[in-house]
């Protein structure tokens, strides 16, 4: 490969200013967002369409040059981070930022890879619609990334994850043609799901460009409230109850132990503890309601008195304003805050079936006590849909790098065990990337694993589109 003769040619194409190669200009792009993985890349490339991306994509293959595409660089498994080899480029595809329909009486919004979450929920609101999306990177994350990794988040009890809320896409194949499969239909029954395959595939099978994503009405209320339980069994009792009274209404139902709720009030003096004793587990719950903010908060006081009766929850705040509401979520979206001021610490995203959860908690922190003995567990996330992040941090007094040298490799080892044996997965939200691909094909089936890599061959023969990444090599 000629490296000279081959950035010569992107520069004939997208402009000097859109190919990076110095470090300074090329250090953000080549370093995942926790920091674990920095890679070194040949080049950053900047195409600024669909059309430009295409035509990049068929100069790398006739070079045989290796693409990792990025979107805002937030993944936390190292999908989107070049190796160390210096022959890969990083395609970003942050220009690709344009809102290209928002069709409200269809429900739907076209809207360019590089467009940041946040902006496609602006671009729905201002319609008068809602994208239910929400992550903690929204300001900063892009559609394209959200898609690659099928992105999780606090509704997707009610709406569903990233896969849900896509109904069509555009994307460059890994032969450098350009699908256009941006339907806007809720039924199409012609053939394989394309759709599908492209998405949850980090960019392995090809380079997704646009989609056309569900709106949904907007809410004339949301309301929160925040429930103090003795154990995650009675949390799951309290989700039970909640979707047998609220039914759809149900948006969120956040897990979270008493040790977060300390470590957030610890790093984080303004948040206060709201209940006056300290209880094992907590729960936010949010109820999104068409009808009016009355009819929502006297559902929710009604779910909650009924819980209260039985015994499942021991106190609880229902939240009295928009400021309370949000001050009740900041306490939980704090919690990865936290635990990155406290020090490195061992993190899982995992999801088990929700019956599971209380069952796998009980089960999982022993082993891990065994193994790392006075180990802090900070146990949070979504129970609606079974997903936790159960992440383990040092003792008090011990340095948290030595902790995580020392006791990473078995402690992620036993939780792993731990989430095949409750038939779970070891990546819920945040893909596999390079950082769990050999974790995952461990508890992978050999046929799934032949399946997957069939896949990979019939789409991307010549192994250019994001090497390294989801399949060991």
């Amino acid at each position: 490969m000629n490296h000279a003769e081959f950035l010569t040619a992107c520069r004939d194409l997208l402009g000097r200013d859109h190919v990076l190669t110095e470090r300074a200009d090329t250090g953000t792009y080549l370093t995942d967002q926790r920091k674990r993985y920095v890679g070194n890349a040949l080049a950053v490339l900047r195409p600024a369409d669909a059309v430009q991306t295409a035509a990049l994509v068929r100069l790398c293959i006739a070079h045989g040059v290796p693409m990792v595409p990025q979107g805002g660089n937030t993944g936390l498994a190292g999908g989107a981070t070049p190796d160390t080899s210096g022959h890969q480029v990083v395609i970003s595809l942050r220009r690709l930022d344009r809102i290209r329909q928002v069709d409200a009486d269809n429900l739907t919004l076209t809207a360019e890879a590089g467009c940041l979450l946040a902006n496609v929920q602006a671009a729905a609101a201002a319609a008068e619609r809602l994208f239910p999306l929400s992550l903690a990177a929204e300001g900063s994350c892009t559609i394209g990334g959200n898609l690659a990794t099928n992105a999780g988040g606090t509704a997707v009890l009610r709406y569903g994850n990233a896969r849900e809320l896509c109904l069509g896409l555009e994307v460059v194949t890994p032969q450098g043609e350009l699908w256009d499969g941006l339907r806007g239909l809720r039924k199409d029954n012609t053939g394989y799901d394309l759709r599908d395959l492209f998405i949850g595939a980090e960019g392995t099978l090809g380079l997704i460009t646009a989609a056309t994503l569900k709106l949904f009405a907007q809410p004339a209320a949301r309301m929160t409230a925040l429930a103090a339980l003795d154990s995650p069994a009675e949390a799951l009792a309290l989700l039970n109850l909640a979707q047998r009274m609220a039914g759809p209404l149900l948006t969120g139902f956040e897990l979270m132990s008493d040790f977060c709720m300390q470590l957030v009030a610890q790093v984080f003096t303004s948040l206060r503890y709201p209940f006056s004793q300290p209880y094992a587990q907590s729960v936010l719950l949010e109820l999104s309601d068409n009808e009016s903010e009355a009819h929502a908060r006297d559902l929710l006081e009604r779910v909650l008195n009924a819980a209260i009766e039985r015994g499942i929850v021991r106190d609880a705040i229902v939240a009295s304003s928009l400021a309370q509401s949000n001050a009740l979520w900041h306490l939980r979206e704090s919690i990865p805050l936290a635990q990155s001021a406290t020090g490195l610490n061992i993190k899982h995203d995992i999801a088990v079936p929700v019956s599971q959860v209380p069952a796998f908690i009980a089960a999982t922190d022993p082993i891990v006590q065994r193994i790392a003995p006075g180990a802090r567990m900070v146990t949070f996330g979504h129970l609606g849909d079974g997903n936790l992040h159960y992440n383990v941090m040092a003792p008090d007094g011990v340095d948290p790098a030595a902790f995580l040298k020392q006791y990473q490799t078995p402690v992620t080892a036993a939780v792993h065990d731990s989430v095949h044996a409750h038939r779970g997965t070891i990546s819920a939200e945040h893909g596999l990337g390079q950082f769990k691909r050999d974790a995952s094909a461990h508890y992978k089936s050999p046929v799934e694993i032949a399946l997957m890599r069939a896949l990979k061959s019939a789409f991307d023969p010549l192994g250019l589109m994001n090497p390294g990444k989801v399949l060991p090599d």
